[in-house]
């Protein structure tokens, strides 16, 4: 079950869709099993097609995504814009980016987050860890 807390030994669903499986696995190697120290442990929900990500971001299971933006035949930009259109209180989104050019086209698509191609270890693990961080928050009992 998703973190709905800041209990730090809870699990948070991070999907990752691209339809290169070296993209997927770049991912999850940067990413580790825990991006930072004070966000909970990662699973790892793998998706290569785009309607398989659309599926299982509407499962409400997912605390955040992380989209590649160079995914084949449908781009991560695309799909994370939507996501947001479509999916009420939509995970938040990592967008992963060819070009530094095609940042316009991140603001376009709502992403969260824009990381670069190639992957920076350091920098992703950053903004997913800073995503689940206000994923946790929002999901926080009131008191």
């Amino acid at each position: 079950m998703a973190n709905t807390g800041t209990d730090k030994s809870a699990l948070m669903r991070v999907l990752v869709y691209s339809d290169d499986a070296s993209v997927r696995e770049q991912v999850r190697l940067a990413v580790g099993r825990r991006p930072a120290a004070d966000v909970p442990k990662v699973e790892f929900v793998e998706c290569a097609t785009a309607p398989a990500a659309l599926r299982r971001m509407a499962d409400a299971d997912i605390d955040v995504a992380v989209f590649d933006g160079e995914a084949r035949p449908a781009g991560g930009m695309g799909l994370c814009r939507q996501v947001k259109d479509e999916i009420f209180e939509c995970p938040p989104v990592l967008l992963l980016i060819g070009r530094r050019d095609d940042g316009w086209l991140a603001t376009w698509s709502r992403a969260d987050k824009v990381v670069g191609h190639p992957i920076d270890p350091v920098a992703l693990a950053g903004a997913l860890a800073e995503l689940m961080r206000d994923r946790a928050h929002r999901l926080a009992p009131t008191r």
